[in-house]
């Protein structure tokens, strides 16, 4: 899942989710049709929660604590 984050001034506005990148690209051409031309915006993909939890992160091999 896709989500898309608008940032226009002070105002932030979070779109989605969406299935595909293309899809949230596809509404971002109609959205900054309405904003300023300083507007500026990312497409994020979802963690699924229990992924995130368990550390099922890529490119983490390794992802026990670090003693300091």
């Amino acid at each position: 899942m896709y989500l898309l984050t608008i940032r226009d001034g002070l105002q932030t506005r979070h779109i989605g989710p969406y299935d595909s990148p293309k899809q949230a690209a596809d509404d971002l051409d109609v959205l900054l049709a309405r904003c300023s031309e300083r507007a500026r915006w990312q497409i994020h993909e979802l963690e699924a929660p229990a992924a995130a939890r368990d550390g099922e992160r890529p490119g983490l091999e390794d992802s026990s604590p670090v003693a300091a």
